[in-house]
């Protein structure tokens, strides 16, 4: 949070000084354009006394919600100054209020210059109150025969709300007819608009203020006046700029010349594009970034000088006649409007006629009761959280958007679309009778006010997972329902990061391309710019020189920049009316798609719902594995396995667990989880629940991990629960053994031993989350202790509580979101124990998805017994299939003495997994072979009907080796028969082609090299088999070597890296995985190392480590000590990893 201190002055109590409001400023979302954040303008703008700021970005109102948030937190900091104030004294008060590293806005002849610091407090706070944050807009009106003439430049600003609704509309018309990031708008769409938007004529309710050129000529400047006055009326007036150009005085005369003429009256504005002059350089780059040319060729494309920024009102004094300043306020008055006015309306025709909303809602919870629970039969005191829930929910008024939501998991369910919801929405009995969550009140304990409480003045937030492979049918089925005129998805504000900043800098300061890409591919994920100066020596740059000092401060101003806007990943915005009423609404980058322009923490902040359509790979994966097997319920033998149908709490699932055995596995696949499992040893659903919560931030953070699993360890050897506090603490913490692992326990504690409301509750849970950015943790901590201690517990136990509860300041995860990831945990485990084959085959065909590559997951599963057979143009499918077992020796069976389990069924690798392959082709391939098999690459060609890229694609996969022999031979013939498909009709009547070449077999480590080009994967052999004879030279072991060596031996290893993962906890160490032929290691990497080495952490494909080797019982890991990249050994080998953190 900036430091604030107080001005030298107040703002509005200096009479010497005209109040003045900004008609003209852009923020940094008119994307490479403004210079500044939208909260930086509004706090400098009260800091310089302005008596308001219209935010008027360029057909956009993207970063308004940001500016609005911004005044309301100003205020609400004031006026808790104020009350602290009162309650200190004067003596006690001296904290920072407002930044004081500018310019102060008044000179000494401030009459309130020595008034108490109490009472400027409260004439900031008065001021604060009084601030006008205008909501407008900037647009460039071309004429629509596509002439030449001048564009027409004015900015509209929102007097109401129906005004902003229309503004609204008129930025989603010009956003939606053209190209994602355009706009296209003509003097037509506001004089003479079509009949579906005649209500837009004019633009009722809005403010139009004419932007006209710098010294335009005066008859052009005289029509575009004229225009304004017959289209807006007395809503029009003219903006004098005064820059300190060349030509101000003539500008400003031809400009009074029009006003005089036709009327439209002169108001002061500043064009303004960033909050200090200071940010000139960073304008200018943003300026060559957005022409795509270094600064030094930019030219006259750059403002002449600083002056777009927000000056100090006596600057403005001297500039500008006082009736045109005095002009800016009049126009203030006549606004009226907040984004706090917009109220969102919920879809209301999913309740039947002659039903009210909560009646409907009602009989859909009770007809999901009686499904769910035997008899629709609940103890005593789930029936009465139900109830209350539909109180609070009918209190609220939000039973529209529980049907919404419950209409739209019906639809995916009636399709056959998996889906589940997930996080705090798990906590809802209500949601769990609609279907749309799958956690019961048997399997956790479920905290409605985590979800949704009497005190929180915001909806509900629900999101629900489908299978990341169908969930567009269910986003289309959105559309259709709504229309696109009621819904669309929230956007994503995609922002610079270090990398992303570093490179369009260097560029626009014209600084060698080549340099350029060896710093920026030099700087890891996690940098974030940190010691960017210190580190570019080794660039061979000077880091004293003023060109490398001026690109890492801007490099540094950029960072965090909006870039653009994106699709948010399923926050849907659906409106009873029209949304672009609500909000504007543009074309996505995606066909089909459409966004609006504000995010999903603008959606919070303002109130508004959205309802969260997310896509998860694993449901898809399970999906498809289950399409796959038998039905394990023997209930329903011959019937479709569904998830239900797989049996609960199943020994050997825990087993593999235990064991780690779990790549593939939903969320417990990672390197931290599967060094996590063999210590907590989960043998029940609800471990796994707390699995799943345990390895992150929060608890990690908070202290809790140790000794939660030294409790279960002497729990699991005594059998002996831990010795409670009293009956309460043992109600809320006993599941797990006293020690708090999620975010509801901590809320329980609040309600039950400290006496909090459910809402303060909620309220101390949000300022977990957000206490290091807003720094008001310490107020709740400090009722808690209070409370907990009047209750009659220890002091020391209460700041125990504290403590752990600063824990989850980064991430405290819920414990009904750790219950719905442990659901698909659980079934995800279950599935790749009994039936791996089935599970790899889903996997791969639902990539890409989950941490490990395909190439990994077919080397886990051949490990473990499953068969992959490789692709085969003759067999191949486009997804993978699986195949027959081979059959048993009969002879072998008989000699076996102990039971043995049917064999898996084989994997074959399907068309979808070779690299340019295209599915129309591939179907085609299928349908061809479905009426006779292939006798020649030629046949298949022809009656396939693939072209020389098809035929090409499958010979460098090896994919025709049943029909042409080797990969050589069948390179050969893909391209005669790709000739010979094209020109059939003139080859009608040719003579037989000659016979095909009999080319040699390529080395088995080209076949490898070319499988991975291919596939990403080789069935034929592991690289570092190839490799052994050198690697062994040069004394390094294989994974299976090391398995068997002793605990704190030093040692040499050597694999490919498949993993990266430098969690946020782990205070700079990466936690990587290297693979050879016989299995993974797991490496540790220490920051000194990292820094000492970071070209061979960050570049190494294969990677040479020396280091000691650590084993407690079967978590196992090698501390890295010396790094080699070995990566030339590979040669053409294209293998990439996945860096995670």
């Amino acid at each position: 949070m900036t430091a604030l201190t107080l001005p030298a002055s107040l703002p509005g109590l200096l009479p010497a000084l005209p109040d003045y409001v900004e008609l003209h400023c852009i923020s940094n979302f008119t994307f490479l354009t403004g210079a500044s954040h939208p909260g930086e303008l509004i706090e400098r703008a009260f800091r310089l006394g302005y008596s308001g700021l219209a935010l008027t970005d360029e057909c956009s109102v993207a970063g308004t919600a940001r500016a609005h948030d911004a005044i309301e937190t100003l205020r609400k900091r004031l006026h808790d100054a104020v009350a602290r104030s009162a309650a200190r004294g004067e003596e006690g008060v001296d904290e920072p209020l407002l930044d004081n590293d500018e310019e102060p806005d008044a000179g000494d002849d401030d009459p309130h210059a020595h008034a108490s610091r109490h009472q400027r407090l409260q004439a900031l706070a008065r001021a604060a109150d009084a601030f006008s944050l205008l909501i407008g807009s900037r647009f460039s009106l071309t004429p629509a025969d596509g002439s030449e003439h001048p564009p027409l430049r004015l900015v509209l600003i929102a007097q109401h709300r129906e005004g902003f609704g229309n503004l609204s509309e008129l930025i989603t018309l010009g956003r939606r007819r053209a190209q994602k990031g355009t706009y296209r708008l003509h003097r037509e769409d506001l004089s003479a608009p079509a009949a579906d938007e005649a209500h837009l004529r004019g633009i009722p309710g809005c403010v139009a203020l004419l932007l006209p050129g710098y010294c335009a000529d005066p008859e052009l400047l005289r029509e575009q006046a004229e225009w304004c006055r017959e289209v807006f009326g007395e809503r029009a007036w003219i903006a004098l700029e005064q820059l300190q150009g060349h030509a101000d005085a003539l500008h400003r005369a031809r400009l009074e010349a029009v006003s005089a003429q036709t009327g439209v009256p002169l108001a002061a504005a500043g064009a303004v594009t960033m909050h200090v002059r200071s940010r000139k350089p960073l304008s200018d780059v943003l300026a060559a970034i957005r022409l795509g040319q270094p600064l030094a060729e930019c030219g006259m494309a750059l403002a002449p000088n600083a002056e777009q920024h927000l000056r100090m009102r006596q600057v403005l004094s001297r500039l500008y006649p006082r009736e045109a300043l005095a002009q800016t306020l009049k126009i203030a008055e006549s606004c009226d409007f907040s984004l706090g006015m917009l109220r969102y309306e919920y879809p209301e025709e999913l309740v039947p006629a002659g039903e009210t909303p909560i009646s409907y809602l009602r009989k859909e919870v009770e007809r999901g009761k009686r499904e769910r629970f035997p008899n629709g039969y609940l103890k005593q005191e789930w029936e009465k959280q139900l109830e209350e829930e539909l109180q609070l929910i009918e209190e609220k008024q939000y039973e529209p958007f529980f049907l919404t939501v419950h209409d739209i998991v019906r639809f995916a369910r009636r399709e056959g679309i998996l889906c589940q919801g997930r996080g705090s929405a798990a906590n809802s009995l209500v949601c769990f009778c609609l279907y749309v969550t799958e956690v019961s009140p048997e399997q956790a304990n479920l905290l409605f006010g985590r979800f949704l409480s009497r005190e929180r003045d915001e909806p509900p937030d629900i999101d629900v997972d489908f299978e990341h492979q169908r969930r567009e049918e269910v986003i289309q089925y959105i559309y259709e329902k709504y229309g696109r005129h009621r819904a669309a998805l929230a956007a994503s504000l995609i922002t610079y990061r270090s990398r992303s900043a570093l490179r369009d800098v260097g560029r626009a300061l014209g600084i060698d391309a080549s340099v350029v890409e060896q710093v920026v591919k030099g700087q890891a994920w996690w940098d974030g710019g940190h010691g960017f100066v210190e580190k570019i020596a080794r660039y061979g740059l000077d880091p004293d020189s003023p060109a490398v000092q001026q690109w890492a401060s801007l490099t540094a101003q950029l960072r965090g920049f909006p870039r653009h806007l994106s699709q948010h990943v399923g926050g849907f915005v659906i409106a009873r009316h029209k949304l672009s009423r609500l909000v504007p609404i543009e074309n996505a980058a995606m066909a089909d798609r459409s966004v609006i322009q504000w995010d999903k923490d603008d959606l919070e902040s303002l109130g508004l719902l959205k309802v969260d359509v997310l896509a998860l790979g694993m449901l898809s994966a399970i999906r498809r594995a289950l399409q796959m097997i038998p039905n394990p319920d023997a209930q329903r033998a011959g019937l479709p396995a569904r998830m239900e149908d797989i049996p609960k709490e199943d020994p050997d699932t825990y087993d593999m667990i235990c064991k780690a055995e779990t790549i593939g596995v939903f969320q417990i696949e990672s390197r931290a989880q599967q060094s996590m499992l063999p210590r907590l040893q989960p043998r029940k659903y609800y471990d796994l629940v707390v699995e799943v919560a345990i390895v992150r931030p929060g608890p990690i953070q908070g202290g809790m991990v140790h000794p939660y699993l030294k409790r279960r360890e002497a729990f699991r050897r005594t059998q002996k629960p831990p010795v409670y506090f009293n009956k309460v603490i043992e109600k809320v913490l006993g599941r797990t053994l006293g020690v708090p692992i999620f975010q509801e326990q901590v809320m329980q504690l609040a309600i039950d031993a400290a006496g909090f409301s459910p809402g303060q509750a909620d309220q101390l849970r949000r300022s977990m989350a957000a206490w290091r950015r807003r720094g008001d943790l310490r107020q709740h901590q400090d009722a808690l202790v209070r409370a907990l201690t009047g209750n009659g517990y220890p002091e020391s136990f209460a700041l125990a509580i504290c403590k752990q509860i600063e824990g989850f300041g980064e991430y405290g995860f819920p414990e009904s979101h750790a219950a719905s990831f442990a659901k698909l945990v659980y079934i995800s485990a279950w599935l790749k124990c009994h039936h791996p084959a089935a599970f790899l085959c889903a996997l791969l065909n639902s990539q890409p998805m989950g941490f490990y590559s395909p190439s990994q997951l077919v080397q886990d599963a051949s490990r473990n017994g499953v068969q992959v057979l490789p692709v085969d143009v003759t067999v191949s499918r486009w997804d993978s299939t699986l195949e027959p077992a081979e059959p048993v020796d009969v002879a072998d069976a008989q000699a076996r003495t102990e039971p043995r389990r049917p064999p898996h069924p084989r994997v074959r690798l399907g068309l979808g997994r070779v690299k340019g392959m295209r599915e129309a082709a591939a179907l085609r391939i299928e349908a061809a072979r479905a009426q006779r098999p292939f006798d020649s690459v030629e046949d298949l060609a022809l009656r396939a009907g693939l072209d020389r890229h098809d035929i090409d694609v499958l010979a460098a996969a090896d994919a025709l080796v049943a029909l042409a022999g080797n990969r050589r031979q069948a390179r050969w013939q893909a391209r005669a028969a790709a000739s010979h498909a094209a020109h059939r009709d003139l080859l009608y009547e040719a003579p037989p082609a000659e016979a095909a070449l009999a080319l040699p077999a390529p080395r088995l480590g080209e076949d490898v090299a070319a499988d991975y080009a291919s596939l990403g994967l080789s069935l034929k052999s592991h690289p570092l088999a190839l490799l052994r004879h050198k690697l062994a030279a040069m004394r390094f072991a294989t994974a299976s070597q090391l398995a068997r060596c002793a605990n704190g031996r030093r040692v040499r290893a050597c694999g490919i890296v498949t993993v990266r993962q430098r969690p946020a906890t782990a205070s700079g160490t990466i936690f990587a995985t290297i693979e050879d032929e016989t299995g993974s290691i797991n490496l540790i990497l220490w920051p000194d190392l990292i820094e000492r080495q970071r070209k061979e952490v960050l570049g190494a494909t294969l990677l040479g480590v020396v280091g000691t080797w650590q084993r407690q019982g079967d978590v196992r890991h090698l501390v890295a000590k010396e790094l080699v990249d070995l990566s030339p050994l590979l040669g053409r080998l294209m293998v990439g990893s996945r860096d995670f953190h």
